[in-house]
């Protein structure tokens, strides 16, 4: 097999596509043959090595999507020659090693283009707004970064719960994209006033569920756009980790949630069987649709992390093999 390697942190150019022995899959584990694979934006800071607990060396992609090759003991419900999907850390190759687990059956009508835009940014949106927040119809959801591909995800799981839905994003296209892809409204957290904004836009209500995944940069603001009662889901710090808020929320009944799905004790009972069950069923649909932006041959790694630098593209950017 072969594969995107780090062995000392920096810029795009230290990951190399290097050869391997291919992967057996131990108990619990499917071997797949990689067809996609989704980029994220936590993958450039773990190879400039800003993420925290990330060790040297490793590969590189945290989710793909392609066909079982093989299956380790202890595996049911899976067969060789299945289409799946997941995360799964080293997805930036050719072949990957997915704990059965976290591994989703792909519909028959989906590609794995598709499949492999899913995985990290969806659950992750579904994990803040389904299992955290507990999102009802009829709330007011803001949105940060709503061009990500946690953003664009939380957009499709808002509406189809029946919430008003905003978004900020730092460009004026972006926000115009987001208003075509269904939000009420949006916000460009670069020039906008967003707290005024926000009031006017609710009729003085505020926002009912907040997804912070910008940090400090945006902090005060989206504090500031809440309504009582309201529920902040902190899952990014992509602004700065250092956030800093007056007690004098409490007034307000304001809850603070921080999340990550890789440590929930909630994701895999809560989080993963309701995803299998009910947004699975809506991708098979065509109600849920992953929002691809671009994608790229695997041979160039290197360019898709100076896409995500440059934070121009709207949704995922997806790797391809040949």
């Amino acid at each position: 097999m072969h594969a995107w390697q780090v062995e000392r942190f920096g810029g795009p150019e230290v990951m190399r596509w290097v050869s391997m022995d291919d992967p057996q899959p131990g108990p619990g584990q499917l071997r797949v043959r990689v067809h996609a694979s989704g980029i994220n934006f936590a993958e450039t800071r773990m190879r400039a090595g800003t993420y925290s607990g990330q060790e040297l060396p490793f590969l590189m992609g945290m989710e793909s999507a392609g066909v079982i090759e093989a299956i380790g003991s202890n595996v049911a419900g899976f067969a060789v020659g299945d289409r799946v999907f997941g995360r799964a850390r080293g997805s930036h190759a050719t072949h990957v090693l997915f704990d059965a687990a976290h591994s989703l059956p792909m519909p028959a009508n989906m590609s794995f283009v598709e499949a492999a835009a899913i995985p990290v940014g969806w659950l992750t949106a579904w994990h803040a707004l389904m299992t955290v927040a507990k999102a009802r119809a009829g709330e007011k959801v803001l949105i940060e970064a709503v061009a990500s591909s946690v953003g664009s995800a939380a957009l499709q799981i808002a509406k189809w719960q029946g919430c008003w839905v905003a978004g900020t994003a730092s460009r004026q296209d972006k926000c115009e994209r987001a208003l075509e892809a269904g939000a009420d409204a949006t916000y460009n957290y670069k020039e906008s006033d967003l707290i005024s904004a926000v009031h006017a836009d609710t009729h003085g209500h505020g926002i009912d569920i907040g997804l912070m995944t910008i940090g400090e940069e945006t902090a005060e603001a989206l504090f500031g756009a809440m309504a009582a009662e309201g529920r902040i889901v902190m899952y990014g710090s992509t602004g700065g980790r250092k956030v800093c808020f007056s007690l004098n929320i409490g007034m307000r009944n304001l809850q603070l949630m921080a999340m990550s799905i890789s440590s929930s004790a909630l994701f895999m009972p809560i989080t993963m069987k309701s995803f299998r069950e009910v947004a699975l069923p809506l991708f098979a649909s065509g109600h849920f649709k992953a929002v691809v932006d671009q994608t790229l041959p695997m041979s160039e790694l290197v360019r898709a992390h100076q896409m995500v630098d440059e934070r121009r593209h709207f949704g995922k950017v997806v790797l391809v093999n040949d």
